[in-house]
C-alpha cells in the first residue's frame, strides 16, 4: 500500500515503554516531517535508545500510539523493518570481513535485487569515501571509518528513514564532521533522518530537536525556538583568575543558579530579573580573584538543557519525589 508523503515520517502519541515498575519512556508526543534531520536529545539513560527501538519495530511499546513512514509500530513492525535503516551504538560489523565484503553482506541481508547489488555498493563505498579501503579489513579501520562502513550499510537498501542511535559517540572531531556530511548528504536526497546523542555542540545540526530526561520529553523545536523560548535565565560570562576558585566561591552566591567553566571563562547563570553583574565582581575581588571583564552572553543548547533539567529536579525536591 503506498503512503502519501505528505503524512509525518514519524508521529507517536503517548508513546510509552515500561520494564516492569520502571518507566523508561513516559508518554511522549512528538512528530517527524519526511527528509528532516531529526535530533533526539538526552543523557545516558534518559530513554533515547528505547524510544528508538520502539520505532524500529524492535521493541512492542506499552502504552500509546505511533506510526513510521505510515505503518502502526504496534501493528506493523515487519513492515517498518523493511523501509529503514537502523544503526545502533555498537553496529554489527564482521571485523573478519573487508569493506567491500561487509557491504555485499548487509546487501544480501536486506534482500537488495542481485542485479543492484554492484551498483549500491559502488554508491555506497563513494559516499563514505572508502575507495582505497574497500580491501580492507573492518577490523583493521580506525573508529571513524568505521563508523562510515556502518553508516553505508544501514543505507545499502535506499531505506527512506535511518535511525542513527550516537553514532558519532567516541569518533575524533574529524570524523564526526565529515559523517554530518554524509547525513546531510543523505537528508538533501530525500531520505528523513533521526540521529540520538548526548553531544550539545551537535544540536545545532539539526532542523529540529526534542529534549528527553528520565523518560519524559521537556523540550523541542528549533534550535532557534529552544534557545529563544525555553531559556528563562540570563547568562553572564565572567574573564576572571583563577577561574577554578572564582566559580567555587560563586556557587553559592545567592543570585547565582548555575556555574561552568567552559574555555577558561567563568560562566554564571542568574534568575531573568538579574540586572547586577557588579556583585559578582565585588564578591571576586573580595575574595582575591581578578576580575579582567563581565559580559552578558546568549545561551547555548546545552546551557538551555542545563537550565531545563536543573529546574525539574528543584521542583521535584520540593514536591519531594524523584526526577
Amino acid at each position: 500500500m503506498n503512503r502519501p508523503d505528505t503524512q509525518p515520517a514519524v508521529e507517536v502519541t503517548g508513546l510509552t515503554k515500561r520494564f516492569g515498575s520502571l518507566v523508561a519512556v513516559d508518554s511522549i508526543d512528538f512528530n517527524i516531517r519526511r527528509g528532516e534531520v531529526f535530533g533526539f536529545l538526552g543523557p545516558n539513560g534518559s530513554g533515547k535508545t528505547t524510544t528508538i527501538r520502539m520505532l524500529c519495530g524492535i521493541l512492542l511499546p506499552s502504552g500509546g500510539s505511533g506510526t513510521v513512514l505510515g505503518f502502526d509500530v504496534n501493528r506493523e513492525s515487519e513492515k517498518i523493518k523493511t523501509r529503514i535503516g537502523y544503526m545502533s551504538q555498537r553496529f554489527s560489523l564482521y571485523d573478519d570481513l573487508t569493506v567491500h565484503e561487509n557491504l555485499r553482506f548487509y546487501a544480501g541481508v536486506q534482500m537488495v535485487p542481485r542485479a543492484r547489488q554492484s551498483e549500491r555498493i559502488a554508491a555506497m563505498v563513494r559516499l563514505s569515501e572508502l575507495e582505497d579501503r574497500r580491501d580492507q579489513l573492518a577490523g583493521q579501520l580506525s573508529g571513524g571509518w568505521k563508523q562510515r562502513l556502518a553508516l553505508a550499510c544501514a543505507l545499502i537498501h535506499e531505506p527512506d528513514m535511518v535511525f542513527l542511535d550516537e553514532p558519532t559517540s567516541g569518533v575524533d572531531p574529524v570524523s564526526r564532521r565529515r559523517f554530518w556530511d554524509m547525513i546531510y548528504h543523505i537528508s538533501d536526497e530525500g531520505t528523513t533522518v533521526l540521529v540520538t546523542t548526548h553531544y550539545m555542540d551537535e544540536a545545532e545540526q539539526f532542523d529540529r530537536m526534542v529534549f528527553i530526561y528520565s523518560g519524559r520529553l521537556i523540550a523541542g523545536g528549533t534550535p532557534a525556538d529552544l534557545k529563544r523560548d525555553s531559556f528563562h535565565a540570563r547568562l553572564w560570562d565572567i574573564d576572571c583568575a583563577p577561574v577554578a576558585a572564582a566559580a567555587e566561591l560563586l556557587r553559592n552566591h545567592p543570585q547565582v543558579q548555575d556555574v561552568s567553566i567552559p574555555g577558561n571563562v567563568l560562566h554564571v547563570t542568574t534568575a531573568l530579573d538579574f540586572a547586577d553583574p557588579g556583585v559578582f565582581v565585588k564578591a571576586l575581588t573580595d575574595g582575591g580573584i581578578k576580575v579582567r571583564s563581565v559580559e552578558e552572553a546568549s545561551a547555548s543548547l546545552e546551557d538551555v538543557f542545563v537550565y531545563l533539567t536543573r529546574t525539574l529536579e528543584n521542583e521535584s525536591r520540593h514536591a519531594g519525589g524523584a526526577p
